[in-house]
C-alpha cells in the first residue's frame, strides 16, 4: 500500500468482508451528511449498527481505534442522526461499532471489532 487512502479503502473492504462472514446485513457504505460520513451501515440482526472503520500499518500513532476521539464520536452521532431521520428508522434500535483493523504486508489484515464503542 503506498498512500493512506489506499490503504483506508482496503481496509474498509476487509471490514466489509468480516461483517459478512458475521451474518451483518450491509445497507450502506460512505453515508455522507454535510461534512460527516459513516463508513458502514449495517444490520446486526435487529440492531442498526453505525461502524467506523479504522485502518493503521503500525502501532507508530497508537491502535487504531484510538483515533476515534470524542469529537469524532460526537460527529458520527451527528450523522447517524441525520440517517435515522431521513430514513424515517427514529424507532429501531442501533449502536456504534469500531472495526480497528492493522495491516501487515506479510500476515494480512487482522480486524478487532468493539461492539457498542461508545
Amino acid at each position: 500500500m503506498r498512500n493512506t487512502h489506499a490503504l483506508g479503502k482496503s481496509g474498509e473492504d476487509a471490514a466489509v468482508a468480516y461483517l459478512k462472514r458475521k451474518k451483518f446485513s450491509l445497507i450502506e457504505r460512505g453515508f455522507r451528511f454535510h461534512r460527516g460520513e459513516i463508513d458502514i451501515i449495517a444490520y446486526d440482526g435487529e440492531t442498526l449498527v453505525f461502524i467506523e472503520v479504522k485502518t493503521r500499518r503500525d502501532s507508530m500513532f497508537g491502535l487504531p481505534e484510538e483515533s476515534v476521539t470524542p469529537a469524532k464520536q460526537a460527529q458520527l452521532r451527528r450523522v447517524a442522526e441525520a440517517y435515522l431521520m431521513v430514513n424515517n428508522l427514529c424507532h429501531v434500535p442501533c449502536r456504534f461499532d469500531i472495526l480497528s483493523v492493522s495491516y501487515d504486508e506479510k500476515k494480512g489484515y487482522k480486524i478487532r471489532h468493539l461492539e457498542n464503542a461508545f
